[in-house]
Order: C-alpha cells, then structure tokens, then sequence
C-alpha cells in the first residue's frame, strides 16, 4: 500500500497540496503560540513551544482518525434565532470568544504597561500547563475546518497523517524564530494580538454561519505584516544614521 502511494503522483500532488494547507493554516497558531509563551520565564519558553506543538500535533492526528465523529459536527444541535448550530459552530464560537477575550486583554496590558516578565509569570494562569492546554485547546479550534478538508480531499488516512507531520515539522522551525522575532519588537507584539483578535472575531462569524473568505483575512494580516516590516526597516535604517526612531 505504502510503495503503491510514493509510485502514484496523484498522491503526491494530495501530500503537497494538503501540507501546503497545513502549513497556511498553522500560521495564526504559530502566533497565538508565541503570546501564549511569552507569559512564561525565559527558560521554560522552548520547552513550551516544543511540548505545545507536539500536544497540537498529537490532537490533530487524533481529530483526523476520527472520521466518523468529523462527519457528524455539521449536524444541527439546536436551533437559535432560526441559525442552526452544530457541534463544530460551537467549538468555533467558544474557540472565537476565547481568542476575542484573550487578545484584548494582552493588548490592555501593552497599553497600560502591565509587566509581562517575572511578575505577570508567577499567575496562576501562567503556569506552564495552563499555557499548554491554551495551546492544544485552540489549536483544535484552529485545524478543526483544514482537517474537515483534508477528510474531503484525500482518500488514504496515510497521506492526511504525513501533511500534518510535515506541518508541524515547519512550525517547530519557525515557532522558536518567530516567538523570539515578537519578544524583541513591541510593536510586532501588538500587530500579532490585532491578528489574535481578528482570527477570533472570524471564527465566531464563522460560527454563526456568516462566511467570510479566509483569502480577506490572510490578505489583511499580510497587508498588515508587510507595513510593519517596512516600518522595522526604516527604524533600523534611522539607527544607524545615528537618528531618533
């Protein structure tokens, strides 16, 4: 079975395009990742990164083997204000919320200058688990519809299972760059809590069944990137001619 998909191309195309998908889709988990992290002391912040990734991975795979149950998060539970809701509206909508509350709250303490170093570590719901099971819970909510489509696209669990692999093989090259990249530039912090908020915010339209292309929200927060990156470049342009920021 395995010599039968690495001699046919068919699979392959599968294979790249649903890594390519993966990989896409696990971007606003990289981001969420990294602010998850940055509550905790400087030396537990890879071993979270790490572990947290892994637990993502772990429940992917475990969402993916679990075709049957996938089948049945469409089907309606109840009925409110004549939207039917489903299993999978529901986890979109609280996974929303959660990111909504979440991100507004990190912004409020980049606002008001709150540490965020030993003392805000030292919360209870900072510990590291409680970062862990953030991680792992929203990365659910996150791959829940890529792994709905990866079920729609691919016939051969085997391939569904490499994409993901591959996937989190590229977020744990980037998770530790990416995170160290936002610790170093407050502003790029707040540009990726804005990210947080607006990924909640879709997610719980989503929910309610109100459709918005993810291509307009990837496109704004690509927009948004790129702004930023140009303004990091002039910052550090003006350093070394000596000029104020």
């Amino acid at each position: 079975m395995i010599v039968e998909l690495l001699t046919d191309p068919q699979a392959w195309i599968t294979l790249i395009t649903l890594s390519a998908i993966e990989i896409v889709l696990g971007i606003d988990n990289l981001v969420f990742i990294s602010i998850a992290v940055s509550k905790l002391p400087h030396e537990s912040r890879e071993k979270a990164r790490k572990f947290g990734i892994a637990v993502a991975c772990i429940s992917r795979i475990g969402l993916l083997l679990t075709l049957a149950w996938l089948a049945g998060l469409t089907s309606d539970l109840f009925t409110l204000l004549g939207q039917g809701i489903s299993i999978r509206d529901l986890v979109l909508i609280v996974g929303g919320v959660f990111l909504l509350v979440k991100g507004t709250m990190e912004i409020r303490d980049l606002v008001t200058g709150e540490p965020d170093e030993d003392d805000v570590s030292t919360k209870p719901l900072n510990s590291f688990w409680m970062v862990i099971a953030q991680i792992a819970v929203i990365d659910i909510v996150f791959s829940l519809d890529s792994v709905i489509a990866a079920v729609g696209m691919a016939n051969q669990k085997i391939i569904m299972v490499l994409a993901i692999l591959m996937a989190v093989g590229v977020m744990l090259l980037a998770a530790t760059p990416l995170g160290r990249f936002i610790e170093r530039n407050p502003t790029v912090k707040m540009l990726a809590l804005a990210f947080i908020v607006l990924v909640g915010a879709f997610l719980v339209l989503e929910g309610f069944s109100l459709h918005i292309s993810k291509g307009y929200i990837y496109g704004a927060m690509g927009f948004s990137a790129l702004v930023e990156g140009l303004n990091l470049w002039a910052k550090r342009n003006a350093r070394r001619r000596g000029l104020p920021d």
